[in-house]
């Protein structure tokens, strides 16, 4: 479904050739600093800026697709979003269940309908509406017409309370073990193709209580992934999944714990930093909330008594 996930461009890189190895420049292979000598990250070793030196030529590179994605709820525009197309529909799936528009997630409105544009042919809009029909009782309103970045999501939103003062907290029963969050980042990493290629991706993943990969999810936007991952699970009846971890490679954002929650997760684990409005969130769901989950290690936030060996 959707267009094209990577594009080519024409690029130039500056005082490196990563497939010969060689390194230019006046300044290359001075290293200062406190840390000295060591080398992280994929891309170890690009040297840029003031002495970067030669440039080694142009060439193709690979890099995401980003497209603005209409999500409609029946006859309502209610979200537009930047995302890398293919899997809108999973996408707007799980958004209208992060928003509310299909119920809780226990007794989820069932979705009759998703597809294409709704209001004509998909080709007029590049395949770039979503219009989702499902039979809910619950009203359409304060629709976001503004454009949700792929890096933003929900910031600037009013009403944050609003927003969560319909779920109701995480049963008791609702644990996860220690090998799971700990061994989260590294079950994922084999699954992350679009980085591989582009390294522009973020990625979301849902792990069962085992910690098997259960599904995986590229976006240029992590909330899109997240969404991605949860209406995947959706339109699969298998909601909610009480022992499951909802994985993201971006920033614990109040609005991930919002798509944790009311999709029913464990646990949310982040390879990087919670804000403290996602710490207050979690704790008030009864959500375990971990971040910097690398190398075997993690920092548990938010439901440290429902964490099991």
């Amino acid at each position: 479904m959707g267009g094209r996930r990577i594009d080519r461009v024409l690029a130039a890189r500056l005082g490196v050739d990563r497939d010969a190895g060689t390194v230019a420049g006046e300044h290359a292979g001075t290293v200062a600093g406190e840390h000295a000598g060591t080398v992280a990250g994929e891309h170890a070793g690009t040297v840029a800026g003031e002495h970067a030196g030669t440039v080694a030529g142009r060439r193709p590179e690979m890099v995401l697709v980003e497209e603005p994605l209409a999500i409609r709820f029946g006859d309502v525009l209610v979200a537009t979003t930047m995302r890398t197309p293919g899997h809108d529909f999973e996408l707007a799936a799980g958004w209208c269940l992060a928003e509310g528009l299909l119920g809780p997630v226990d007794a989820p409105a069932r979705i009759t309908d998703i597809r294409y544009c709704g209001t004509g042919s998909a080709l007029d809009s590049d395949f770039n509406t979503v219009t989702v029909t499902a039979p809910t009782g619950r009203p359409v309103s304060s629709p976001r017409l503004g454009t949700i970045s792929s890096s933003c999501g929900i910031c600037g939103a009013e009403a944050v309370d609003a927003l969560v003062d319909r779920l109701a907290p995480l049963p008791t029963t609702s644990t996860v073990r220690s090998t799971t969050l700990l061994g989260s980042t590294d079950a994922v990493r084999g699954h992350q193709r679009l980085f591989e290629s582009t390294g522009g991706s973020h990625a979301a993943a849902a792990l069962d209580e085992t910690g098997e990969v259960l599904v995986v999810r590229e976006d240029i936007g992590r909330h899109n992934a997240a969404d991605q991952v949860v209406g995947r699970l959706l339109l699969d009846g298998r909601l909610p999944l009480p022992s499951a971890t909802l994985w993201i490679s971006g920033r614990a954002s109040f609005e991930m714990v919002q798509k944790a929650w009311s999709a029913g997760f464990a646990a949310l684990v982040s390879v990087s930093a919670p804000s403290s409005l996602a710490v207050t969130t979690a704790e008030r769901a009864g959500l375990v909330l971990a971040g910097f989950t690398r190398a075997g290690r993690t920092t548990v936030y938010s439901g440290l008594d429902r964490v099991v060996d």
